[in-house]
């Protein structure tokens, strides 16, 4: 539950104004991220390992499901752990992601989502 505790800690109390709420949605290439990110492993969320970059000078190139760009990179990042681990997401991926550019209302549409997918 630690996107409640960072939503306690906002300016307004907690609570998602009307202002936040009209900015919750994502863009279409956003949620292809995050449908995408279902996929991920978490072990993509970790740096490449030695052998990672052993397996890579031998065989060629591997998947590499990391982004270039820092903002949807964030995105992914929170959206493999959200789908691995609900709502209980680490707290460095939620503060990547607040500060790559996404607000509270983003945050709870996303994890509410990814929450309602698991359960299918």
């Amino acid at each position: 539950m630690a996107f409640l505790q960072l939503a306690t800690r906002a300016e307004d109390g907690g609570t998602i104004g009307a202002a936040k709420a009209a900015t919750s949605g994502f863009a279409p290439s956003e949620w292809q991220i995050i449908r995408l990110a279902r996929k991920d492993g978490l072990s993509s969320l970790r740096p490449p390992s030695r052998w990672d970059r052993l397996k890579t000078r031998i065989f060629g190139e591997g998947i590499n499901p990391r982004l270039t760009d820092k903002r949807m990179e964030s995105l992914r990042h929170l959206s493999v752990d959200a789908w691995h681990r609900g709502y209980t997401v680490r707290p460095s991926s939620l503060r990547a992601f607040l500060k790559a550019g996404f607000n509270e209302g983003q945050l709870e549409t996303l994890l509410a989502t990814i929450s309602a997918q698991r359960r299918k």
